[in-house]
């Protein structure tokens, strides 16, 4: 009886840790920068490339940062979620435009819309890396304090904006 104790045991622990990953989405990859300062950057805007921004400008305030690309089809899809967000006026919205051309990026937005207080210029992609972007779109939640609270892989959706976004921007003292 106990030598068969053993191996149904591990194999229940087994059973339990697997059930428990299968519970799990696996476009929510947990980032080590969430609760950390933003990583410092200047960057030029895309609409003023002689105005630079950085986090200590947006201190303060709480702000969304969009990385977003002209190339990117998924950005396209989450676009209307963002400027919906935008038109809300709860929140400043900085779009991070990643790997891009600045000639397709501003037709782009002349096309479909310019939700963003400014779009910053990672034409290289080196501040992505110090964010940890997979791809674009991906989606960062900074509190006043300049730490980042929320991070979304992926295109922000309505459920996003309503579950995650709208109560950490309600939070006091965020």
């Amino acid at each position: 009886m106990t030598r068969f104790l053993v191996p149904i045991s591990i194999f229940a622990i087994v059973v339990a840790f697997l059930a428990l990953g299968l519970t799990r989405n696996p476009r929510e990859v947990p980032s080590p920068l969430i609760g950390k300062p933003v990583p410092a950057f200047s960057l030029p805007s895309l609409h003023r490339p002689e105005q630079h921004v950085s986090p200590a400008d947006l201190r303060g305030q709480m702000w969304l940062f969009n990385v977003w690309a002209s190339w990117c089809a998924a950005c396209r899809n989450e676009h209307g979620v963002i400027t919906e967000l935008a038109n809300m006026k709860l929140i400043s919205i900085y779009g991070l435009n990643y790997k891009d051309k600045r000639e397709d990026a501003l037709a782009w937005l002349s096309r479909y819309g310019d939700p963003y207080a400014a779009s910053l210029v990672d034409a290289d992609g080196r501040i992505g890396i110090d964010f940890g972007v997979y791809g674009v779109p991906e989606t960062y939640l900074v509190d006043r304090q300049g730490v980042i609270r929320y991070k979304k892989i992926g295109a922000l959706t309505r459920e996003d904006v309503t579950g995650k976004i709208l109560p950490l921007v309600g939070r006091p003292g965020r």
